[in-house]
């Protein structure tokens, strides 16, 4: 049976468990199955699966009485950390051209953080796995609350086939989210007018079977602005997914973005301060 503790734990497994969501997570239309009750950790999810960005999700914790875009600030690292990174499994090839990705973080921004790779498994407050279904993240330092042993990070459907393409663009984005990135379809700045019928339209019905409540909250809202550091709306980031123009009335839709922004660069320099 599948167990996603949202509280305390990331634990993602494949299940025969009766409430389950299906979140397409490629072209294939392969599912990941989640648990109707954390749906709500999940800030998109959808059965729009003709492009070829693998989709994830993000963790982080309910803060009873603040705005959910709290978590961005909540979860950025302090200024010199170094944070331990570590693999719970994988293949030497794979878990190199995982870090080769992962560094260009660094090297790009210049920012006053540090990657410490650990060849303790459990040693790493970031610890990826690839053998769990889908790609996610823990956002942030809200790794530092996931169980020694569990995941905080997962590359599902990277291996020694994977092209480098596919390899920088979603280890780019998920190491986003570990730095405290959220997505970028939720950033106030960007003007997208949904429509909010073809949405809830998508939503509700199968494979997710969502209540509007549930879409307003993982999709048609934003985050507030004094929260995500009053940076625009960025068409060309990682950290932005591809949605259908039918989606919205004032776009023809997103693209497949597969490598850092200049924003994103400028963000996660004003983040962390660069050298």
């Amino acid at each position: 049976m599948a167990k996603l503790d949202c509280r305390h734990q990331v634990r993602f497994e494949l299940s025969e468990h009766p409430r389950l969501i299906l979140i397409p997570h490629n072209r294939k239309n392969h599912y990941l199955e989640i648990p109707t009750s954390c749906v709500d950790k999940i800030p998109i999810a959808h059965q729009y699966t003709l492009m070829s960005y693998p989709w994830c999700f993000m963790w982080a914790p309910e803060q009873p009485g603040k705005e959910r875009a709290a978590a961005l600030t909540a979860a950025t690292w302090p200024a010199g950390t170094s944070i331990g990174i570590s693999f719970l499994d994988g293949i030497p090839s794979v878990q190199d051209r995982v870090k080769t990705a992962a560094m260009q973080w660094l090297t790009r921004t210049g920012i006053h953080l540090d990657f410490n790779w650990l060849n303790d498994p459990e040693a790493g407050t970031i610890r990826i796995s690839f053998s769990r279904k889908g790609s996610w993240s823990v956002l942030g330092k809200y790794a530092e609350q996931v169980p020694k042993g569990e995941p905080t990070m997962n590359f599902g459907w990277l291996n020694k086939h994977s092209s480098d393409l596919a390899v920088r663009e979603v280890v780019l984005h998920e190491f986003g989210h570990a730095l405290g990135l959220i997505h970028e379809h939720q950033n106030p700045d960007g003007g997208i007018q949904w429509n909010e019928e073809k949405v809830i339209e998508s939503l509700s019905g199968p494979p997710n079977n969502w209540s509007e409540e549930k879409i307003r909250r993982n999709v048609l809202d934003h985050y507030t602005a004094h929260k995500i550091h009053g940076t625009p709306f960025d068409m060309n980031s990682i950290m932005l997914y591809p949605f259908p123009a039918e989606w919205t009335t004032n776009t023809n839709g997103t693209r497949n973005n597969t490598d850092l922004s200049d924003m994103d660069i400028s963000l996660v320099q004003e983040l962390y301060q660069s050298n």
